[in-house]
């Protein structure tokens, strides 16, 4: 951040702050520092639902967009001792787009049994995120219209992310499957749609349930949804997610910095490098380690051929869900001779696990220029030819126009980011408005559409390929001289040819193998546009070598919420167009 940045921020972050003093008088508030430089306010709870209202409706400038909603299990973190929150803290982030700023709110919880105000009234998202806090903390929300659990089965005991919860399987007593037991949790999957308000039957009808999923082609992996139905109409829908919960963010808590970076390519399994790159942005600024510009080209350009490749699988399927099989085998087609290129580059194909703190495993290999233009110049033409294939289809226009509309407006208050924004003729991307890793020096546009139908937000997917494509093309014309990775001490590991001149060099060397780098105290905040919208990880560290807390946002949990919203009143096919135009991943859902 330049000097004339950083002064710019901390007046705007002192005007906010007076600006809460003078609205709400005696209220007291404490501001945090952290390594990510953004405005962190402690509020009293008493007062947190007052102000998060006038910072959405009233503030000049509002912070319209609820980005995240999560909590921290304080009771064993290594802390200082005027810390404001000895048990549960509750944290916010906060978005304005006008701003271009994200603003962190965080209220300290008592005793181990909290209770906070639900703020669903005036944030439609909320209600999902502060599910996910009562499954995984045990906070309960007054005024949740329906707090129960979320990813966990109805039946679990405990709440995974409270550090008395055990880590590995091996911490519990051995499974035992009894058949009553089969039964019990038979019965808890049964729907009964009074515990969600839902009515049997009309006036002048009676309604049928539905089951889709949970393994049903349409919902592209373990998903159900449960639809309430007048004939083919869809009255209302139920998603019911968790069933590819793997405890991504527990499985952190136990890894050191650097071997969790593998289990970050299982979240968006179909993102690749761009897991590791949200993750290792908020570690490196936890670390205050500056990438080399090398590394960071070669971030950019194998990000973007993970963004074709992911597209590509959406493209097929979504093809697929709507009547056409040919398009799915063609695109596939095209997707293995990006991972010829990844292979190539990797080592590896969809989970690469190249990235590493500080840069990447390695540079470049002799002749990566001839696969990269030999791509350049084969892939154009084939865009052309699924544009004629596909998006031009008549079939395709009829499934998919006019189906799934949703306004800016309504995209905003359900925390939609990506494609699905920019179909509502929103030109809103992180790479563009809030760079990183270098992106503020690549020439490309932002694609849009107008209508916020599914047809639009396969408009503009198909359109990022081809901007990909320019990324790619820059890369490979003015791919820096350099070192692939930091020569900080606290990249993981230093370069092997280092440890053989000096003995301090192969001692850091085999601690960070072995037990991986120790990052200073703090907590940072990444935010990328991946290939599904925007992508972030929380890290927080007591100085240790694995995270004291990580959390994961996702852009596919945020889309998911939305369907009982954007479905209602359109069909059951219908339904299978809408949820192929979302673009989700169940693992980055349920993560």
């Amino acid at each position: 951040m330049t000097e004339q940045k950083f002064r710019h921020r901390m007046e705007t972050d002192m005007r906010l702050t007076e600006q809460l003093k003078l609205r709400f008088g005696d209220i007291d508030i404490i501001e945090q520092p952290t390594q990510d430089e953004m405005l962190t306010l402690w509020l009293p709870l008493e007062r947190l639902k007052n102000v998060l209202y006038y910072l959405k409706k009233e503030i000049a400038q509002p912070f319209i967009l609820l980005y995240d909603l999560t909590a921290i299990d304080e009771r064993t973190r290594k802390k200082d001792r005027d810390y404001p929150s000895p048990y549960f803290t509750l944290v916010y982030h906060l978005f304005s787009f006008d701003r271009n700023s994200f603003l962190r709110i965080k209220s300290a919880l008592a005793h181990d049994h909290p209770v906070a105000p639900s703020i669903t009234s005036f944030w439609a998202n909320a209600n999902w995120y502060e599910r996910e806090v009562y499954d995984m903390f045990g906070i309960e929300f007054e005024g949740h219209p329906h707090l129960r659990r979320l990813l966990m089965p109805q039946s679990w005991n405990g709440h995974p992310l409270r550090k008395e919860h055990p880590a590995r399987a091996t911490e519990m007593g051995p499974f035992r499957l009894y058949d009553e037991k089969v039964d019990f949790e038979q019965s808890l999957l049964q729907f009964k749609p009074e515990e969600w308000n839902l009515q049997r039957q009309s006036d002048d009808s009676d309604f049928m349930f539905l089951n889709i999923g949970p393994q049903h082609p349409g919902t592209h992996g373990v998903l159900r949804i449960v639809l309430q139905l007048d004939g083919e109409d869809i009255v209302d829908a139920i998603p019911d997610i968790g069933f590819h919960h793997r405890g991504a963010e527990k499985m952190a808590e136990r890894q050191s910095w650097h071997t969790y970076i593998p289990y970050t390519d299982r979240v968006d399994y179909l993102g690749g490098v761009n897991n590791n790159l949200a993750y290792l942005l908020a570690v490196e600024k936890l670390a205050g380690i500056q990438v080399p510009e090398r590394a960071q080209v070669i971030r950019v350009m194998m990000c973007e051929f993970f963004r074709i490749a992911s597209h590509l699988v959406w493209y097929g399927t979504f093809a697929q869900d709507v009547g056409q099989l040919s398009p799915v085998f063609y695109m596939f087609s095209d997707r293995e001779k990006i991972f010829d290129i990844v292979e190539a580059v990797c080592g590896g194909r969809m989970h690469p696990n190249w990235f590493r703190i500080g840069g990447v495993a390695q540079d470049l290999p002799k002749g990566w220029e001839t696969l990269v233009q030999n791509f350049i110049d084969y892939f154009p033409k084939r865009l052309r030819e699924y544009d004629a294939l596909v998006m031009k289809n008549s079939l395709f226009k009829a499934r998919t126009v006019g189906i799934g509309i949703f306004t800016l407006q309504e995209a905003i208050e359900w925390g939609v980011t990506g494609a699905g924004l920019r179909a509502c003729g929103f030109d809103w991307d992180f790479r563009k408005k809030r760079p990183y890793s270098g992106y503020e020096k690549f020439d490309f546009e932002i694609p849009t559409a107008s209508n916020g139908d599914c047809y639009d937000r396969a408009l503009v997917r198909v359109e990022e390929m081809r901007q990909s494509l320019r990324i790619i093309d820059q890369c490979l014309k003015n791919m820096p001289s350099g070192p692939y990775k930091s020569s900080h001490p606290l990249a993981t590991p230093p370069v092997k040819d280092f440890t053989l001149q000096d003995i301090e060099t192969l001692i850091t060397h085999f601690l960070n193998v072995s037990w991986g780098p120790v990052i200073p105290s703090g907590e940072a905040m990444s935010c990328i546009e991946a290939t599904k919208g925007a992508n972030s990880y929380y890290a927080i560290s007591d100085g240790n070598t694995s995270p004291y807390r990580m959390h994961i946002r996702t852009p596919s949990f945020a889309h998911m919420q939305m369907i009982p919203y954007i479905s209602k009143g359109y069909t059951v096919s219908d339904l299978l167009s809408i949820l192929g135009a979302m673009d989700y991943v169940l693992a980055d859902i349920d993560r």
